[in-house]
């Protein structure tokens, strides 16, 4: 087996990625598990410690934990999936991976090494900061006004929705444009590592603006 590719969930660290936002690619090289806005992690063989089973929740609790020595990467690492843990674990195993152990560095060690480095979080932390500040201050305005009102409605107003057209303007942007992506994507990461995330954030933010203006004008 040249390549094996598997859809799922994600944990890395104390944040989760639900199925199907987390994929595992692995060849006898490298070993991705992109988990969206949650991180892409990057591993060589050398990498690795041990893959393991985990099992949490039967069925929708189960996977492989990924045993690494990778000091930019948060030491928990858990890939879910509803495949049988053991069979995952052997796929992996048939791609040569876990056997591939050379201690000369190529061109595309290089590459790996350079990615490890930049850690598994693929926005750059200004961009992540000024995004979350923004949502926090809208929110917060938006209460703030609600307190001081009369009205007895929902306290999401203009500020959520300046928030949330923002959000959706942002992510089409990164979706459409290279050269915008660039702007918010930290060096070697690619919109391919998020697009499932904002897909999902346009469809959620969307609804959620279409919602907020409907009651509003009711």
């Amino acid at each position: 087996m040249e390549q094996f590719e598997l859809t799922g969930g994600a944990r890395i660290g104390a944040a989760n990625a639900t199925w199907p936002l987390a994929t595992l690619k692995v060849n006898k090289d490298k070993l991705e598990l992109n988990a969206s806005i949650v991180g892409n992690l990057i591993f060589q063989p050398k990498d690795i410690i041990s893959i393991e089973t985990y099992m949490m929740i039967p069925l929708i609790g189960q996977g492989i934990k990924i045993n690494h020595r990778i000091p930019n990467y948060n030491n928990k690492v858990i890939f879910w999936t509803f495949k049988e843990p053991t069979q995952v674990l052997n796929q992996i195993k048939q791609t040569g991976f876990l056997e591939n152990i050379d201690s000369r560095i190529s061109e595309t060690d290089k590459i790996i090494i350079s990615q490890q480095q930049a850690g598994g979080f693929p926005i750059k932390k200004p961009v992540a900061i000024g995004l979350i500040a923004l949502w926090n201050f809208s929110l917060i305005s938006d209460f703030i006004n609600f307190a001081m009102s009369d009205k007895k409605s929902i306290p999401l107003g203009n500020g959520t929705i300046i928030a949330l057209a923002t959000m959706i303007l942002l992510s089409i942007l990164s979706l459409i444009s290279k050269d915008f992506s660039k702007l918010i994507l930290k060096e070697g990461k690619s919109i391919k590592d998020i697009n499932k995330f904002l897909y999902l954030l346009i469809f959620i933010g969307s609804f959620m603006l279409i919602n907020i203006l409907t009651f509003r004008n009711a």
